[in-house]
């Protein structure tokens, strides 16, 4: 994939005007925090809602991260309705030193939290689409079709996104799947939920291995970058994640290597001066391989994470290409 084109007069993202609400998904571990962020009453919805995942290697973020608020304020302001997740983390030592008085998260726990948000996503979209009750069966698939949920992140939150969307198609809209905490007052029927009408990766992490870099991708990278993101610390942050080497095959924890067929239209934005590329690269080539619908830019000169930093043009040239992405599906 080429380079984008140089990004002079991207204009920054405005990035203070939505108004944002607190609130909890009940999961198989527990209540998971969200936040949503609504576009203001004077932006018209652009896109169907986003659900969006922060990044940091599986042991750092949340909310309050900018990689996540920062992102939040930035796209619903251009009118795409932002729930955040505050998926649960595995400890940064705790599998080099475990204790046995703490409670280690491990695989497949993020990966639940955020399927739980997503189911919750599907829900929502499709019970404000549909006419409930007694919709007939045709305007029932027109509602579903109309509806949807977007579904993304960056770096450890964009391969947890790719594996709760491959996740969802291998259960495929099953009763137990999709019925939420109280089954009994749904809406909708439970056999139903709106799609997942695209999927949203920055500079991602998929695969339990890092894949072969080019020489030309190393020399891309300075910094401490070049000391620590290399295959042996990489090996170790997927296996610190998995838990068990065993679970490193598993396409819940990294869709990366697996048959993905059937995923929905995917962005990727990956960084210039990034090592993990090789990652994303690999990825994109499967994608093509099984036939998902993809467009994919490599922002010239951009640093990995760079829609953790708002004030980096790469962060306003990250945002104008996902709001019109997402726009155009």
């Amino acid at each position: 994939m080429p380079l984008d084109s140089a990004h002079d007069g991207i204009p920054a993202p405005v990035i203070a005007e939505a108004a944002m609400t607190a609130d909890a998904v009940e999961g198989p571990h527990g209540p998971v925090p969200v936040r949503r962020y609504s576009p203001p009453a004077d932006v018209a919805a652009i896109a169907p809602p986003l659900i969006w995942l922060h990044g940091g290697a599986f042991v750092s973020g949340g909310l309050d991260q900018l990689e996540s608020h920062a992102v939040g304020l930035a796209l619903a302001a251009r009118g795409i309705p932002v729930t955040t997740v505050d998926y649960r983390l595995t400890g940064r030592t705790s599998f080099l030193r475990p204790s046995p008085r703490a409670r280690v998260v491990r695989h497949p726990i993020p990966v639940d939290d955020v399927a739980a948000v997503l189911a919750d996503a599907r829900r929502r979209s499709l019970a404000a689409a549909t006419p409930w009750p007694g919709a007939e069966s045709n305007a029932e698939a027109d509602a579903a079709s109309a509806g949807g949920v977007l579904l993304g992140g960056a770096s450890a939150g964009a391969c947890l996104a790719a594996a709760a969307a491959l996740d969802a198609l291998a259960t495929r809209d099953t009763p137990d799947s999709l019925a939420g905490p109280d089954a009994s007052s749904a809406p909708t029927p439970r056999a139903l939920a709106a799609p997942i009408r695209g999927l949203l990766l920055a500079y991602g992490v998929f695969h339990a291995a890092m894949p072969p870099r080019s020489a030309e991708l190393r020399s891309r990278v300075t910094g401490y970058r070049r000391y620590t993101h290399i295959p042996p610390t990489y090996a170790l942050m997927m296996l610190n994640y998995a838990g068990s080497r065993a679970a490193l095959a598993d396409p819940r924890a990294f869709p990366g290597g697996h048959p993905l067929a059937g995923l929905p239209p995917t962005l990727m934005l990956d960084a210039d001066h990034d090592v993990l590329r090789a990652s994303g690269e690999r990825f994109a080539a499967e994608l093509a391989e099984h036939a998902v619908p993809l467009e994919r830019h490599v922002l010239p000169g951009s640093r990995h994470a760079f829609l953790h930093r708002p004030d980096d043009p790469d962060f306003a040239r990250g945002i104008q290409l996902i709001a019109g992405w997402a726009a155009r599906l």
